[in-house]
Order: C-alpha cells, then sequence, then structure tokens
C-alpha cells in the first residue's frame, strides 16, 4: 500500500530561494586585478637571468668597496633606500660587523665629516649595534652649542636629521640636534624633495617598499649613482610588483 503525502510539491515544481545580501560596496580596485594577464614565461626568465648578473655586479662593487668607508657607507645606504638589500643580507651584515669594529678601535675620532658619522650611526643603530652617541660631541663649540658651519652643510644637516629618529631615551644631544636639524631643513631657501620628504616622514618611519620606489625617482636623478643598482632596483620592484598582482589575482578570483 503507498502512502500519499498531502500538500507535497510536485516534482515540476519551482522553490524560490531567498538568498541573504550583505549590500557590500563595489571593490574599488574594479576588474583590475582579476583581468591581469601574466607576463611571458621567456620574458620573465630572461628578466631574473637579468637580475641575477646585476645581483652579481653589484655585489663585487660592494665588496670591493671595503677599503673606502664613505663609499661603503653610501652604497649600504643606497641599497637599502632602493628596497633591494634583502639580495645581500650576509653581505651587508659582514661589511657593517668590520664596521662596527673599527667605529670601536679607533674611538671615531679621526672622522670630522658629519655626513659619514651620521651615516654610519644609523646603518649600525638600525641592524642593531651598540653605539654611542657620544662622537656628535666633536661637532659642538667651546659653548655647548652646535658649530654655526654646519648649517651650510644640507647633506650632513640631512644625515644626522634621520639619525636623530634612532636615538634612546636620555641621550640629550640627540634630543637637540633633532631640535637644531630641523630649524635648519626648514629655513632652506630651495629645499630638495629628500629634504622636505624628511620633515614630513622621516626615512626610520616609513614603508621599505613604498620608500624604495620614491627613492627610485631621486637615485636616478643624482649624477654619480650607480647604474647597476638602479638598473636592478627597477627590474626588482617590476618584478616583486607583478608577483603581487599576480596573488591578488588568484585571491580577488
Amino acid at each position: 500500500m503507498s502512502i500519499q503525502v498531502s500538500g507535497a510539491p510536485s516534482q515540476n515544481a519551482k522553490s524560490e530561494v531567498v538568498r541573504r545580501t550583505a549590500n557590500f560596496h563595489p571593490s574599488i580596485w574594479g576588474d583590475r586585478f582579476i583581468n591581469n594577464t601574466s607576463e611571458d614565461k621567456n620574458i620573465h626568465l630572461r628578466k631574473v637571468r637579468e637580475i641575477e648578473e646585476l645581483k652579481e655586479e653589484v655585489r663585487k662593487e660592494l665588496l670591493a668597496s671595503a677599503g673606502h668607508l664613505s663609499q661603503q657607507l653610501g652604497l649600504i645606504d643606497a641599497l637599502q633606500r632602493l628596497g633591494v638589500a634583502y639580495n645581500f643580507e650576509r653581505e651587508i651584515q659582514e661589511a657593517l660587523e668590520h664596521i662596527y669594529a673599527t667605529y670601536n678601535d679607533h674611538n671615531d675620532v679621526e672622522d670630522d665629516d658629519l655626513y659619514n658619522v651620521s651615516l654610519r650611526f644609523r646603518l649600525l643603530r638600525q641592524q642593531g649595534f651598540k653605539v654611542s652617541c657620544d662622537a656628535f660631541n666633536k661637532f659642538k663649540d667651546e659653548d655647548g652649542q652646535f658649530k654655526e658651519c654646519l648649517t651650510s652643510n644640507v647633506e650632513g644637516i640631512l644625515a644626522f636629521y634621520e639619525a636623530t629618529h634612532l636615538r634612546v631615551h636620555g641621550e640629550e644631544i640627540l634630543d637637540e640636534a633633532l631640535e637644531y636639524t630641523t630649524i635648519h631643513l626648514k629655513s632652506i631657501a630651495s629645499p630638495k624633495a629628500q629634504v622636505t620628504r624628511a620633515l614630513k616622514q622621516p626615512l626610520h618611519k616609513g614603508i621599505p617598499r613604498l620608500e624604495g620606489r620614491r627613492y627610485i625617482s631621486i637615485y636616478e636623478q643624482d649624477a654619480s649613482h650607480n647604474k647597476a643598482l638602479l638598473k636592478l632596483s627597477i627590474l626588482d620592484f617590476n618584478l616583486v610588483q607583478s608577483l603581487h598582482k599576480e596573488e591578488l589575482s588568484e585571491i580577488t578570483r
């Protein structure tokens, strides 16, 4: 005996499905990442090979600069600012360890260049080395004020300003230096792009990858820039950006 269920819907009846909606706003990116097309594999491999060749060239230059402190400091600073230092972590660490040992052995008495002293202090301290701020006492006069002659050295004052942002509690000379350098940088008649940017946001507080993209534009305007390093930074940035686009495309889908 069959059992009939009263009111059961027939097989062909269409049931209405009510879907809940959260009324999300459309993505501000639109279809930009979904429509992203991957780079041709051969072109990608050619770029990777070129980057590897440039990395080896820059690595040799970094090692060759070991006997020239100013050149070595400048190259390490450029590597970090351009966002490609992660390719040379071991070489940079070894170079800074050597600089730190030399810094302690000579007690920094032979270097009277504000730019070099400030850059060395910042690079060592942000790498975790315990360096003293006493090296900056030499830039004060007999009255305990920073020497007047320093004001004409814009590059040195800017480097000193950036160094002050790695101060720790109790370092009064760096507290004084922050005020001193800020006043003089603001008083420059025609400030450089770097000065304007530093006053708005010091390098130490920036996002490395964004700072790298910004610094590429500044670095290529420098007549003394390292051509291999500049090309490496551009190719590396573009390669990483294309990787991010591919990842965003997959996530969006």
